[in-house]
């Protein structure tokens, strides 16, 4: 039977946006992260966090060092109660002409095909137009966008819903 999923975007949503992160050291969760996982949770979605990570194509960091930050922080989701079913990531620049770097949909049909995600039922939360256009080329038209800096124009912006902060999806993800 096919899952209903929350799709996270990690960097500006689950953390605090610090470029190119690759270190422990450095990550900072977002206020309000934890509580809402749990919500969807509640409500049976599973989780999973689709990534663009250029750092890794850029030779900032290594596909390591990124999948020992990924094993950290899904320990401290599991330390929260939260189970997070998979990461997929972009490893690639921008200029890149895979299908996984977001706007493209490469890594909504890989979670979907992996997990048996029902795309018309799950949401994508993102704190860029990227992020919303890659999950509408997927199917997905639950968005939301994150945007606590207030410099998004509404009127041009792809997503469904727009918030100032993932404190508040329990006002927008009700069912």
């Amino acid at each position: 039977m096919a899952i209903k999923t929350i799709f996270l975007d990690r960097d500006g949503v689950i953390n605090v946006e610090v470029n190119y992160l690759h270190k422990i050291g450095e990550f900072k969760f977002i206020d309000g992260i934890f509580e809402a996982c749990l919500h969807f949770q509640k409500l049976d979605y599973k989780i999973i966090i689709v990534t663009n990570q250029s750092g890794i194509a850029r030779g900032y960091y290594t596909e390591l060092e990124f999948n020992e930050l990924s094993k950290w922080l899904n320990k401290q989701f599991k330390n929260n109660n939260i189970n997070i079913l998979d990461t997929f990531h972009c490893p690639h620049g921008p200029d890149s002409s895979c299908d996984c770097r977001k706007p493209k949909p490469g890594m909504f049909f890989e979670a979907q095909n992996k997990h048996d995600v029902d795309l018309e039922k799950s949401w994508m939360i993102g704190d860029s137009e990227t992020d919303i256009h890659g999950a509408n080329s997927a199917g997905i038209k639950n968005t939301v966008l994150v945007s606590p800096n207030h410099l998004v124009n509404k009127t041009d912006s792809s997503a469904k819903f727009i918030i100032n902060s993932i404190e508040h999806i329990d006002q927008v993800i009700i069912n």
